[in-house]
């Protein structure tokens, strides 16, 4: 049973910073491509940030600068340190498990992040 579980998110004012964490189970993890999307009330769900299975980091341009994805295959975590946050960062960040050779794709439940003074 695959499981993608999201830990971190909160409250913060802003130009503050958090760092979102991603638990993931029953996949090899090591072969998956890992993101954070997100998705804002009223909003389209968008892509914050992936990194591929090999380490290759890309992100959004709205958060480039801002936002770095990680991962540890040792621990099958991935990252999203979020510094410099603005209020319109405020969504439902979510976990993402990708590999397409075997036309796999998992979503946590969401971690809910608002920036508000």
């Amino acid at each position: 049973q695959v499981q993608l579980v999201e830990s971190g998110g909160g409250l913060v004012q802003p130009g503050g910073s958090l760092r979102l964490s991603c638990a993931a189970s029953g996949i090899i993890f090591s072969r998956f491509t890992m993101g954070w999307h997100r998705q804002a009330p009223g909003k389209q769900r968008e892509l914050v940030a992936i990194i591929t299975s090999g380490g290759i980091a890309s992100a959004a341009e709205a958060v480039k600068g801002r936002f770095t994805i990680s991962r540890d295959n040792v621990n099958n975590m991935v990252y999203l340190q979020m510094n410099s946050l603005k209020p319109e960062d405020t969504a439902v960040y979510y976990c993402n498990a990708r590999r397409a050779e075997i036309r796999a794709d998992y979503w946590g439940q969401g971690t809910q992040v608002t920036v508000s003074s």
